[in-house]
């Protein structure tokens, strides 16, 4: 998708659109980080370009997925950072540990 092309309120669109979109499955899915999986906007650079390697998910998913990519690759991740505030900020993506220790 050609984002230079694109008028300032399909943009704001299309940010809002990713902003509520999240990862329905693999390890950055609801099975990892429940309820509802991690924002694709918080997805490593390394996982987008995975995808991107091996071929995108098809439909609008995939759609949005190469579009963060494609952001994040031109060093513009900063875009997102509305979305977060908005949000609570960034999703932690390390699975905290339990530090409590049962030594009976």
């Amino acid at each position: 998708m050609d984002l230079t092309g694109m008028d300032r309120e399909d943009f704001r669109r299309l940010l809002l659109e990713i902003g509520k979109a999240r990862m329905p499955f693999g390890k950055f899915g609801p099975k990892d980080y429940p309820p509802s999986g991690v924002p694709l906007m918080d997805l490593p650079p390394e996982y987008l370009l995975w995808f991107r390697e091996r071929g995108f998910p098809k439909g609008r998913l995939g759609e949005l997925m190469a579009i963060i990519c494609e952001i994040k690759e031109v060093g513009m991740d900063a875009v997102f950072e509305p979305l977060r505030r908005s949000n609570g900020g960034r999703h932690k993506l390390r699975i905290s540990k339990s530090r409590r220790f049962d030594f009976e």
